[in-house]
């Protein structure tokens, strides 16, 4: 069974290293695990970005799950591109998991950017924007996506020193993953 490894860990210093210890953990579970940088890419080639695109989502394609990591990414909410690619798993209908190793509540995480006041029983930001405040870790739709197409988002009850490198979360995944599908291939097989 192959897992696709989404997340913003591709943007650090050490995508390689982290890609390698994420399919480590899945292999300990009897997983294949996908990361985006498995794609080989001529970064200076004139369509880049685009083969990158194909690339995902051919291993997408190829994959029965994702597991998301939907850590705030430069700002209140998870990557926009992890965002993309649990929306097109879940609409294909793959198992979608996902872990988030900040623990606020995505209201209380938009305060860090802007000033939230409550206007007319609603909660709004310094543009009059109204902020969701549905007590989640995030946007409604990835929660949800999670919770109807996989499980529920895991956090750790406290934030990890390391937001970045803590592969503890993302190791409960692994484990759920490993057993939703292992039942799904034992049912399907007998």
């Amino acid at each position: 069974m192959k897992i696709y490894l989404a997340g913003p860990d591709v943007f650090l210093p050490d995508a390689l290293e982290i890609g390698w210890r994420k399919a480590e953990i899945c292999a300990r579970h009897g997983l294949i695990g996908l990361f985006p940088l498995d794609n080989v890419i001529d970064l200076s080639a004139r369509d880049a970005s685009l083969d990158i695109f194909g690339g995902n989502e051919a291993m997408m394609i190829e994959a029965d799950a994702i597991i998301a990591n939907l850590t705030p990414f430069r700002g209140s909410s998870a990557d926009a591109g992890t965002v993309y690619e649990l929306g097109y798993m879940a609409g294909r209908g793959k198992l979608c998991l996902g872990y988030c190793n900040d623990p606020t509540l995505y209201a209380d995480r938009v305060r860090k950017f802007t000033t939230v006041e409550r206007q007319g029983g609603r909660l709004a930001d310094a543009d009059g924007l109204t902020v969701e405040d549905f007590g989640l870790s995030d946007n409604l739709m990835m929660i949800h996506a999670l919770d109807l197409h996989g499980c529920t988002l895991v956090t750790p009850r406290q934030a990890p020193a390391d937001l970045w490198h803590d592969l503890t979360a993302f190791e409960t995944c692994v484990g759920m993953a490993a057993g939703r599908l292992g039942a799904t291939l034992a049912r399907a097989s007998s």
